[in-house]
């Protein structure tokens, strides 16, 4: 029989239960939550840990909804270019790590922004200059365009005639000449040259993603991209060494991806990976749709044209990745065997599309429990709101992008038509209709940190920066954007014994450095992370 007392006691300080109800301590045995109170003194015993939180706030670990986990950690042992937009700084890590890799034959890695380069479009020149013998390919922070030298161009044979893909564009010069940038599917006309990235790599990348993930307060999360195609990453084997060795810490579920060039017949492929990749703490029981791009490079799914630099509509709307009608049977199917959907919709026509499609599965095969989602929604159409809460479908937030930022401000407001611009991020519409909201992260896109996303989430500006706030009417209050962080996303995983703290519920467990419903709102991305636990157990110490 177990002991009557507490492995781990909480005490001391403010605890946010995420709809457990009100509590100063928590108590914690054989990895659950056994009690939340206010006095539990009676559960300690002479091997009790306790953890004085003096002031400091408890909360259910984080859960990233939308994250590249694998892609990220890869990454960080790569030519990296993310926490800057100055060029500059851009070209002095290309020729330090071309000086630190003399042997490599390629120089790989990402993290560039858009709003650096005139039209958000890089120079192949630029690369040229300090990378003249090597090719380059350097994803963008969206992972949706790539930067390329001459030599990369060269060895992929793109020129002038090379028509663009289906899916994708080759921006050029005025003389039709490659400019430097690859938008969407153009990259995979170089992607299949590149280096091999080896099954060691990724196992050190997801060992790296972990450790740090951790460090922010994650402790479980669905990567977005599991057994991809169409010229992205597949990772798979990596969570399959981690999971099926013991070494995976966090619970992770994996979305697996759907291949938009293939058909129906694909899905038997994706069951049999369902059971090939559910082992320990992994779950592959989501499938990742995308339906469109971005609106930066104008591939976002939208019901309105983009305009030009004139203000004037061009006729594009953006691409949809799957044809709609295809999508509704798609979905319908994947949902009748068990599959949670989970969309890529940045455009208002693809969130639609998306939606429809959910409906559909509705309309045949009744109100499953398989909690379909929609992530990103830059931009949704009013009648669509509250179509979410109707429907079942969650809003997967990613909130670091609700901000006005030179990539906002130069690249899209001024190509979108005007009603779109103020459609974007409607996370307080979403809240208000009822809608069930879960947050991620997109890391590598954009930082892997919940509180800095919860911080534009209720601010709607990054911190430190002077940008007025953007549609401040989509302010979220701290609360419910810690609850879509935490109890949402746990919801959207399908782990119900995680998300909130109540008697038990996993010890999955997070602990600030401070309490940030004391300070104002303008200080929330100041916080961090004390200590992370797992199944009651410390997997970070800062």
């Amino acid at each position: 029989m177990s002991h009557p007392y507490a492995d781990l006691l909480f005490t001391g300080g403010p605890v946010f239960t995420a709809g457990g109800g009100p509590a100063s301590a928590v108590a914690v045995r054989d990895g659950r939550i056994i009690a939340t109170g206010h006095d539990l003194s009676a559960l300690t015993g002479p091997s009790t840990e306790v953890v004085d939180l003096a002031g400091r706030l408890l909360l259910p670990g984080f859960q990233d909804a939308h994250v590249h986990a694998v892609m990220g950690g890869v990454e960080l042992n790569q030519c990296d270019l993310t926490e800057t937009t100055d060029l500059d700084e851009y070209l002095r890590r290309v020729a330090a790590y071309a000086e630190d890799h003399p042997d490599v034959a390629w120089i790989v890695g990402g993290g560039w922004s858009m709003e650096t380069f005139p039209g958000g479009v890089p120079a192949k020149e630029l690369l040229d200059r300090i990378v003249p013998d090597r090719p380059v390919f350097l994803a963008n922070r969206d992972h949706h365009g790539a930067w390329v030298n001459s030599r990369a161009l060269e060895l992929a044979g793109i020129t002038a005639d090379t028509a663009d893909p289906a899916h994708g564009r080759i921006d050029r010069n005025p003389d039709g000449s490659p400019a430097g940038g690859l938008q969407e599917g153009a990259m995979e006309l170089v992607t299949p040259l590149l280096p091999e990235v080896t099954t060691a790599d990724r196992i050190a990348g997801l060992k790296r993603a972990q450790q740090l993930l951790h460090s922010l307060g994650v402790t479980a999360w669905q990567d977005a991209m599991v057994c991809a195609t169409n010229g992205y990453p597949e990772v798979s084997d990596a969570y399959l060494a981690a999971a099926s060795e013991g070494w995976l810490t966090a619970t992770v579920v994996g979305a697996l991806w759907w291949d938009r060039d293939r058909g129906p017949e694909q899905i038997p492929e994706i069951v049999a990976n369902r059971e090939r990749l559910t082992v320990g703490r992994l779950r592959c029981d989501s499938v990742k749709l995308m339906l469109d791009g971005v609106a930066e490079n104008f591939t976002a799914a939208m019901t309105e044209s983009y305009r030009d630099g004139c203000g004037c509509a061009t006729g594009n709307t953006g691409l949809s990745f799957i044809e709609p009608a295809a999508l509704r049977s798609y979905v319908t199917e994947l949902d009748a065997l068990g599959f949670q959907v989970h969309f890529h919709a940045l455009g208002d026509r693809a969130v639609r599309d998306g939606l429809d499609a959910v409906a559909a599965a509705r309309a045949k095969n009744g109100f499953t429990d398989n909690r379909p989602h929609l992530a990103h929604l830059q931009v949704v159409h009013p009648d669509d709101v509250p179509r979410f809460r109707r429907l079942g479908a969650t809003a997967n937030l990613q909130a670091y992008w609700a901000s006005h930022e030179p990539q906002m401000d130069d690249l899209t407001i001024p190509f979108l038509d005007p009603a779109l611009a103020g459609r974007q991020y409607p996370f307080g519409d979403l809240w208000r209709s009822g809608a069930h909201l879960a947050a991620g992260s997109d890391w590598p896109v954009s930082t892997p940190d919940p509180l800095q996303a919860i911080h534009v989430a209720v601010n709607r500006v990054h911190q430190g920066e002077d940008y007025p706030p953007f549609l401040p009417e989509q302010r979220l209050d701290l609360a419910t954007a810690l609850a879509a962080y935490t109890a949402g996303s746990a919801y959207v995983n399908r782990l119900d014994d995680t998300g909130t703290i109540r008697p038990g519920n996993r010890a999955d467990l997070v602990v600030l450095d401070r309490d940030p419903f004391t300070a104002p709102t303008a200080e929330i991305a100041s916080a961090s992370v004390a200590g992370t636990w797992v199944d009651g157990r410390q997997v970070y110490a800062a």
